[in-house]
């Protein structure tokens, strides 16, 4: 994992991304840069694995994580995979190589979809 860039270096004036939010992983590109507002919400996400471990609704080992991207329209995502509906839970993963957890979506909530700081790169 990258060490965690100063919050300035990543986050505008106006609070959105400055830079590009690619998979940790494949480097696939997942955001451009300023579309997303950053966010602090806590969030619970699985470790990081393939999209069908996260589908199997086991209580998988995880982080709890604060800082996100939050994203309130899905078509502003470039690249991003849903897992299949935990509960009321939609995890976010890479689509090109379906590592993720990336982020988190709740599905009672159509205009919020949160991409965790630590699971991805920027550039």
């Amino acid at each position: 994992m990258e060490p965690a860039a100063p919050r300035n270096e990543l986050v505008s004036a106006e609070g959105r991304n400055r830079k590009a939010v690619l998979c940790q992983r494949c480097g696939s590109r997942v955001l451009q840069p300023g579309t997303a507002l950053f966010s602090r919400r806590q969030l619970f996400l699985p470790s990081m694995r393939k999209k069908p471990a996260l589908a199997d609704g086991s209580s998988p080992d995880g982080d709890l994580l604060q800082e996100h991207w939050l994203v309130e329209d899905m078509f502003m995502f470039e690249n991003v995979g849903f897992t299949k509906d935990v509960g009321n839970i939609k995890f976010l993963v890479c689509a090109d190589c379906e590592i993720g957890p990336i982020g988190w979506h709740c599905l009672d909530d159509r205009k919020s979809f949160y991409v965790a700081l630590e699971r991805v790169s920027h550039e």
